[in-house]
């Protein structure tokens, strides 16, 4: 896989790229919300959006393989440079404002969602860049708590924004893991990289195969005539209080008990199924489920990307059904209303393939259909999911689009 990118990102360009991921009404609407808060115009709008991992989950943070595509709705920042060294934000979705100090960024309790701001400034300081204190109007139709990736879109716009505000640029495999640093310190979720990867990089009509260990990736273009079908089971899950990190500990655990009979050994990446099979027997047998859904998985997501890069649908769809009932059974981080939105897809002929996506625990579930048949299906979901689960689902018919960029508000 190459290291390299089209994005505007890329370039360095930053002030001057076109905005692909939100429209031009949404650009209007943030640049209203921040002279609303803030009594005058943004200087720059920044957007990213969010993503679907198509398959290659919880295999990210093991070394692996991972096959995400971002999707139509974003998060955008809207900012303009203040002369003090104060980063202060507003995000609309929470109806709520918070400050910062560019001297002492520190991870806050309350408002939470602060130490995503604070946290992508915390980082790029620390690579050098000599941020300016900010205003910063946050926006977006993401929906908080889905397993869409909001919290990564919020990071990687904050960090164009301020980039763009401190006329300085970044490369984009750095401006995602400086991303993904500040989760992990400041927000503590130990995610892997793959959020902010297809955040920054995404192509629209592609997804993104990224080598998590290597960090090299590629562009896989996705065959014409198929939509997203997203549907949300609108059981929120908070990643902290999840039993996220647990698996992640399950995983490191599996490692260590494996590298006995395979030295040399640093993560699940490393290990074959064959190889699983015949020393597994020695882990425990929660810790030996987990590290066979991470092993079959990243088998997996190689052969999805042989088969879309055949045209092959039908292989990639039976694939990602595989994917599912590993994360059901093994990785046990699916839950009734996933499993639900699934059952249903897979009764419908023109669904190539279906599977939770994102960390679990509710969330969303993501249904690969041809276009033609993609409304049908999702009001299918829209009708039949309420009566299996006594909840109402949030569906979105998605196309595949572009990554992150900025520029300077000239609307």
């Amino acid at each position: 896989m190459e290291s390299h990118c089209t994005s505007p990102v890329a370039s360095g360009l930053l002030k001057e790229s076109s905005l692909m991921t939100a429209s031009h009404d949404a650009l209007v609407h943030a640049a209203d919300g921040f002279r609303r808060i803030f009594g005058s115009a943004p200087t720059v709008i920044a957007a990213a959006p969010g993503r679907v991992n198509l398959i290659g989950e919880h295999t990210d943070y093991n070394d692996g393989f991972v096959f995400p595509a971002a999707i139509d709705l974003s998060i955008r920042v809207a900012a303009r440079p203040r002369s003090d060294a104060t980063l202060a934000a507003h995000a609309s979705m929470f109806g709520a404002t918070a400050q910062a100090s560019l001297d002492a960024l520190v991870p806050v309790r309350e408002p939470g969602w602060m130490n995503y701001v604070a946290g992508t400034a915390a980082m790029l300081l620390a690579h050098g860049i000599r941020l300016r204190g900010t205003d910063l109007f946050i926006q977006g139709d993401i929906p908080v708590g889905a397993g869409l990736s909001s919290s990564a879109a919020l990071e990687v716009a904050t960090a164009l924004a301020l980039l763009s505000i401190a006329d300085a640029a970044l490369s984009p495999v750095d401006i995602a893991l400086a991303c993904q640093k500040a989760e992990h310190a400041f927000a503590g979720v130990h995610c892997g990289v793959m959020d902010q990867f297809i955040s920054v990089l995404g192509k629209r009509d592609h997804a993104l195969f990224v080598d998590c260990r290597s960090l090299s990736y590629e562009l896989v273009p996705i065959p014409a005539g198929v939509r997203l079908v997203v549907c949300d089971t609108n059981v929120k899950r908070a990643l902290t209080s999840s039993a996220y990190n647990e698996r992640r500990a399950d995983c490191a655990a599996g490692v260590a008990a494996l590298s006995k009979h395979l030295p040399g050994i640093t993560a699940l990446r490393d290990i074959s199924p064959e190889q699983l099979d015949r020393y597994g027997s020695s882990l425990p047998p929660n810790v030996r489920r987990r590290c066979r859904h991470v092993v079959t998985e990243n088998a997996r997501v190689q052969r999805s990307v042989a088969a879309l890069r055949a045209n092959d649908l039908s292989e990639f769809g039976k694939l990602m059904y595989q994917s599912h009932l590993s994360l059901k059974n093994d990785y046990e981080v699916s839950c009734p209303e996933l499993d639900t939105i699934v059952d249903i897809c897979a009764e419908e002929d023109e669904v190539f393939g279906a599977r939770m996506t994102g960390a679990g625990f509710g969330g969303c579930a993501v249904c690969l259909v041809s276009a033609a048949h993609a409304e049908r299906v999702a009001e299918r979901l829209r009708t039949e999911y309420p009566v299996k689960t006594g909840r109402q689902p949030t569906v979105y018919v998605s196309t595949v689009e572009d990554g992150a960029s900025v520029h300077p508000f000239r609307i």
